[in-house]
């Protein structure tokens, strides 16, 4: 129950809170989808084999094991988001982040190091996890809370600012992979980007110190032990967020292995990878925020549905008609028709997960179920699309992890139907 409290100051324009969620949502997720990205090239410095698989392997595996950080981070920066308030927490994540990411760009490679090489770049790796498991449900909060009556348009600004990432990302591995040699990425090429990310932080952690907390925290008769009280009086609502989020952190991580897959599948240049992921990102930007706006007027579910089905559908044909005809123009229509409905499915999934939990719990509840879901389906998703490639030798295996994805959120989207959110 809150308690309101006429005499709370009125909080800002929330378009600004909007900005600042925005930017620095962006640029922490820069610097963590940077890595995946660059992964071929952090598997030569970091983790030589004779085996370039093994290698590679190993650089995706270092990607995916962060992601073991992000429940621990979820359920203590969550609670203390509950406890501290939203701003709080999403100024500690970006400071985290950016330590994480100065490691990163000090960091010399195994020719230097050995051994110790992949070690500091691990421990970088789950700094950045622990500060990422309490990102989502910081910032995701903090955008629902801004209007409940436009909770939708607002909130799926998580995943547009998401987009923003991929477009800066993208647009360094098209510069960097264009204009550097190889022997010029390999000695310091590769650092520039995770350079501008720690550059950048400061201005983003200085944006999100100065917006004001929302009202409705504010309003808040605060809970004192939210992560208790989440898990003994949530269940329900945690599995249903956890499932839901399946296909979301499924379908992103796809996105960052479409680099490797273009060029060590499709034998398409590094460049044309990063093309095709630039051309998502864009759609992200520009759509999903339509799509939010969309759910606030007929519903979260119908559309949710729709797109999760869509997915489910063609995935499977897209990866077949990539595979047999390996053309840039080919791989730029399957990501936009990827993009496209990607965009529909996230565009109400944070209002959506928002309205699940009570407020004085918001926080927790979505941090705890978005990091376990990231830990288990998100972050070993490139791991597991090349896994499945060595394995079964077929250039569609990628596709079969996204069916499975689609499955498990549209069995959970009936679960949320009756918890009572349309």
């Amino acid at each position: 129950m809150t308690t309101v409290s006429p005499e709370l100051p009125r909080a800002g324009h929330p378009w600004r809170a909007v900005i600042a969620a925005s930017i620095g949502n962006a640029l922490e997720w820069f610097d963590f989808v940077v890595y995946g990205f660059f992964a071929t090239t952090m598997a030569r410095l970091f983790f030589p084999t004779a085996d370039q698989t093994m290698s590679l392997l190993l650089a995706l595996g270092t990607f995916g094991v962060t992601f073991f950080m992000r429940p621990l981070g979820g359920m203590v920066i969550g609670s203390y988001a509950d406890r501290h308030g939203r701003k709080a927490a999403f100024s500690l994540t970006i400071f985290l982040m950016m330590a994480g990411t100065a490691i990163i760009v000090v960091t010399p490679t195994y020719a230097s190091i050995g051994i110790l090489a992949p070690i500091l770049l691990v421990a970088a790796r789950l700094i950045q996890g622990f500060s990422a498991g309490a990102e989502f449900g910081s910032a995701t909060t903090f955008l629902a809370e801004q209007n409940p009556q436009k909770r939708g348009a607002f909130a799926s600004w998580q995943f547009a600012s998401q987009g923003i990432t991929t477009v800066l990302a993208t647009g360094f591995g098209i510069v960097l992979f264009g204009i550097l040699s190889p022997e010029q990425m390999d000695s310091w090429g590769w650092r520039i980007p995770f350079a501008f990310g720690l550059l950048i932080g400061p201005v983003a952690y200085y944006i999100r110190r100065h917006v004001d907390e929302t009202l409705e925290f504010r309003e808040l008769k605060i809970s004192e032990a939210p992560l208790r009280e989440t898990l003994s009086r949530n269940q329900a609502r945690l599995f249903a967020s956890f499932g839901i989020i399946v296909l979301c952190n499924a379908a992103m991580y796809m996105v960052l292995f479409m680099p490797t897959y273009a060029s060590r599948q499709l034998g398409l240049s590094s460049t044309s990878g990063f093309l095709a992921s630039l051309l998502v990102g864009v759609i992200l930007v520009v759509t999903t925020p339509l799509f939010g706006a969309w759910t606030d007027r007929y519903g979260r579910l119908p559309l949710a549905f729709a797109s999760a089905i869509g997915l489910l559908l063609t995935i499977y044909p897209m990866f077949a008609w990539l595979a047999q005809v390996p053309t840039l123009e080919t791989l730029l229509i399957v990501q936009a028709i990827f993009g496209l409905l990607l965009s529909a499915y996230l565009g109400g999934l944070p209002a959506t997960l928002a309205e699940l939990f009570p407020a004085r719990m918001r926080t927790t509840g979505l941090s705890v179920s978005y990091a376990f879901s990231a830990a288990i389906f998100g972050g070993f998703a490139p791991f597991i699309s090349a896994w499945l490639i060595e394995i079964t030798g077929s250039k569609l295996a990628p596709s079969f992890y996204v069916i499975f994805a689609a499955i498990v959120s549209l069995v959970a989207l009936v679960g949320v139907r009756r918890l009572g959110i349309r």
